[in-house]
């Protein structure tokens, strides 16, 4: 089975390194001095904007080999939707994982727009599927629905989409939504349907993923915690007669030696504020952040009594925004944690580096290239031309 590998592309600021928690790329990001922000020349702005940046970042990671780009969702993000019909221009084989929050979309209008960017891109749109994480956060779009019945809202949404999407007429009424007589015309109801990457880890959303997801994703946790996980999703999901798929979002740090990566860590771990080493502070009602944070003994002193296992680390969210757990190591390292990782039934990466521009060469370069056994699927144009399969 071929494993899909995608890389994130910020829909914000993004930092220079590890080393500096201070956003310095796009128009997100302040003017300092040696930022790639719009800059002034002959007098006058040059008018780069955020989504130059991202463009930047999709070409790279086409080019690496990556299948595709995470375009994340936040309040404090630029839209995935818009970026998505953007970015399309500037690539040619790359798909775009949209995230996005089905409460704040009715499903009809989602599956609309769905087809008519399958319609533009040539069939490359994929969803990220996410429920929220309560707290502030969920608040600021403003939705009071508990933990459960997001998941429930979620599952509900997902019937209507693909209830409308082959051009109906079709009716429903749940507890969420109700439509009559409704679908997709003409041209938007040929298209195909994009694959579901599902998030979530309380019951609530494995009992909807079971139903709904291509590939159940989660961030990255110890490998027996998350091949528990993966046996837990396994069993609901083939109980209901579909065989599940896996994948995980990670980040990575790899350099030519281990020394080189651990360096990187210990030089943004300067800059910590000590009041965050307590342990890590809940602010919804997330279990996939409760789990992570389980995983390693708070307070610590230290940046290495973050690491879990070899090479896996949990203090990521300390040096950027996201979550805790990635890969660091040399090239060789990082990549045979991928392939154990593979071994315990992964099927599809997220991957991310911090810049996203110059990591995607990076990792794309040096660090795809030394899996090993496994039957990487590489859509790269340059790949394409050669005849790659």
């Amino acid at each position: 089975m071929p494993i899909d590998i995608y890389w994130r592309i910020g829909t914000h600021g993004d930092q220079r390194s590890l080393r500096r928690r201070v956003a310095s790329r796009g128009d997100w990001a302040p003017g300092e001095p040696g930022a790639i922000t719009p800059g002034v020349r002959g007098g006058r702005g040059d008018g780069y904007s955020h989504l130059d940046h991202m463009a930047d970042v999709a070409r790279a990671s086409e080019l690496s080999g990556f299948v595709g780009g995470l375009l994340p969702s936040f309040p404090f993000t630029d839209d995935p939707w818009a970026a998505a019909a953007s970015l399309a221009r500037e690539t040619t084989t790359y798909r775009f994982m949209i995230a996005y929050q089905p409460g704040f979309l009715h499903p009809v209008q989602a599956a609309r727009m769905s087809a008519s960017l399958q319609r533009v891109t040539g069939g490359r749109v994929v969803y990220n599927v996410i429920s929220g994480g309560g707290g502030p956060p969920q608040l600021w779009w403003g939705d009071k629905v508990d933990h459960d019945d997001r998941y429930a809202r979620t599952s509900e949404f997902l019937d209507v989409l693909k209830g409308v999407w082959d051009g109906g007429p079709f009716d429903y009424e749940g507890r969420f939504y109700r439509v009559e007589g409704a679908g997709l015309p003409g041209p938007l109801a040929r298209q195909p349907f994009p694959e579901i990457y599902f998030s979530g880890s309380s019951p609530a959303a494995i009992r909807a993923a079971g139903r709904h997801a291509d590939y159940y994703l989660s961030w990255l946790e110890p490998f027996e915690a998350l091949a528990a996980k993966f046996a837990q999703v396994r069993e609901h999901t083939e109980a209901l007669g579909r065989a599940p798929r896996f994948a995980v979002r990670v980040d990575v740090l790899a350099r030519e030696t281990e020394e080189e990566a651990w360096d990187e860590i210990r030089r943004g771990w300067r800059h910590v504020d000590p009041a965050r080493l307590r342990g890590p502070e809940a602010t919804g009602d997330s279990v996939g952040w409760l789990r992570s944070s389980s995983f390693v003994g708070w307070p610590v002193t230290h940046y290495r009594e973050l690491e879990a296992a070899p090479n896996v680390w949990g203090g990521f969210h300390l040096l950027r925004g996201g979550p805790a757990f990635g890969l660091v190591g040399s090239h060789a390292q990082v990549a045979a944690r991928l392939d154990e990782l593979i071994g315990i039934g992964v099927d599809a990466f997220i991957l991310a580096g911090v810049p996203h521009l110059e990591e995607a060469y990076r990792v794309g370069e040096r660090v795809l290239p030394l899996l090993r056994g496994h039957d990487l699927r590489d859509h790269s144009p340059i790949s394409a031309t050669r005849g790659t399969p």
